[in-house]
């Protein structure tokens, strides 16, 4: 009977990652809902919309404003109080409820500060929920695989998840078709991604109800009563573990290089089109498709990575390789020569493999340096400093887009991204050398 119950304890939980999956892949594609068509904000007067590239950047950047607040903190200690089954479902709620007001306000036809006001007040509400969800789902990954592939199936999850975004790289500019010049886009024709995104994010809070009822079967079998799934009544939480966290180097690393990484490639993804257009010389259409490999290549490279760390570990240097790449990727970006399509494919597909490298051996690590009862406090922790970053950087960027020409303005947006990188190399390998020093956190040890 134990090889049988243990066979139907790892499909049950490849079948708990497949409804984990689904809620992310939807907050993936309704984040990047816009970053196809980017373009377009850059002639407002033919948007009956009427936003213009420094709005879409204010609007972007609302996504992080309540995270950066300090909600991811507190909805993260939260998290590991209450536990991820309620309020996990609680914030997958506000996810879909935030998405829905941003809707409301792309479609009302209400003046373009009116509606860019309630699109940024849903977009908050969207992104701390649809953050919180993230720390929910990565949680109960590091629980349900604890002792097996954790690095396996968090890349697994991530690479679904970034189909989301290209997804919406690729359908946007098709649900929105590029019209000729002088012509208007309607709101109805705007917010075609829109409608989709919040489809996708109705059917993802379906799935992780399925979920919610398969975690709380395992816990009565497992004689865990206490609703907070893993983490025993001898073991709980206590708010000086918050000091203990903020007060680990490793961790204090971790993170910072958390934000200067995903800085490099989601504040990129934002401008992503409207960057490669003018510097190889593009239609939207190949554009959407060259920014989409972006996602693509992580679909098949961080589930490869993924295991490939749990096998061998080593996690510092893939995550110092993976810095080294995004750098190169916006070097390539930035200075290759212009008009030349070859050079941005190159660019961006040496960009998703240093995307799919770091993710691959960073997450997985933060389980090795924090104890599983304070891993949602890690985990929102980490994401309220990224936040910081992506709140920002969007706005300037926008501001640097409506301030110059495109030309300009691309090679302008591309040094804050190089800017960046530089910093991630660096802290990816102050990282190494505190491995080096402390081999007995085992973090750069093999998990299977």
């Amino acid at each position: 009977m134990a090889p049988q119950k243990s066979k139907a304890l790892r499909t049950a939980c490849w079948l708990a990652l497949a409804c984990l999956v689904v809620p992310m892949f939807a907050s993936y594609f309704f984040d990047d809902m816009f970053s196809g068509i980017s373009q377009l904000f850059k002639h407002p007067e033919y948007l009956e919309l009427g936003w213009n590239s420094a709005d879409y950047g204010f609007y972007a950047g609302g996504y992080s404003f309540l995270c950066v607040l300090g909600g991811l903190v507190v909805c993260g200690v939260l998290l590991d109080l209450f536990g991820v089954r309620i309020v996990g479902t609680a914030f997958v709620a506000m996810m879909v409820a935030g998405a829905a007001m941003v809707l409301v306000a792309i479609t009302s036809g209400w003046a373009p500060k009116t509606s860019l006001s309630v699109a940024y007040v849903g977009c908050m509400l969207f992104g701390l929920g649809s953050e919180i969800a993230g720390v929910a789902v990565t949680r109960s990954i590091a629980k349900w695989f604890k002792g097996g592939p954790v690095a396996l199936a968090m890349g697994l999850q991530l690479a679904i998840a970034r189909l989301g975004t290209a997804a919406a790289l690729i359908l946007s500019p098709i649900l929105v078709a590029q019209k000729a010049p002088g012509e208007m886009y309607s709101l109805a024709e705007t917010a075609r991604p829109a409608y989709l995104g919040l489809a996708l994010l109705l059917a993802g809070a379906v799935l992780w109800g399925v979920f919610v009822a398969m975690d709380a079967r395992r816990d009565r079998q497992a004689g865990v009563v206490s609703g907070r799934g893993a983490v025993k009544e001898t073991d709980k939480f206590r708010f000086t573990d918050i000091l203990k966290i903020l007060t680990n180097p490793r961790y204090l690393m971790i993170a910072l290089l958390c934000v200067f990484f995903y800085c490099c490639i989601i504040s990129f993804k934002k401008f992503g089109t409207a960057i490669v257009i003018p510097r190889f010389g593009m239609d939207a259409g190949a554009a959407g498709t060259m920014i989409s490999m972006i996602p693509f290549f992580t679909v098949v490279f961080t589930p490869l990575f993924g295991a490939l760390v749990d096998k061998s570990g080593h996690a510092t240097r893939w995550m110092i390789l993976g810095s080294v790449l995004v750098l190169i990727a916006h070097l390539v970006i930035a200075f290759a020569p212009q008009g030349v399509a070859f050079w941005g494919y190159f660019g961006i597909a040496v960009l998703g493999v240093g995307y799919s490298l770091v993710p691959s051996a960073m997450w997985p690590t933060v389980p090795k340096i924090i104890p599983e009862k304070s891993l949602g406090t890690a985990y929102s922790l980490i994401y309220w400093v990224q936040n910081m970053g992506m709140l920002l950087v969007p706005i300037f960027v926008g501001r640097i887009f409506a301030a110059k020409k495109e030309l300009d303005a691309a090679v302008g947006a591309e040094y804050i991204f190089i800017g960046l990188g530089v910093l991630a190399v660096c802290t990816a390998c102050l990282l190494a050398r505190s491995s080096r020093r402390h081999p007995e956190l085992e973090i750069d040890k093999a998990t299977s």
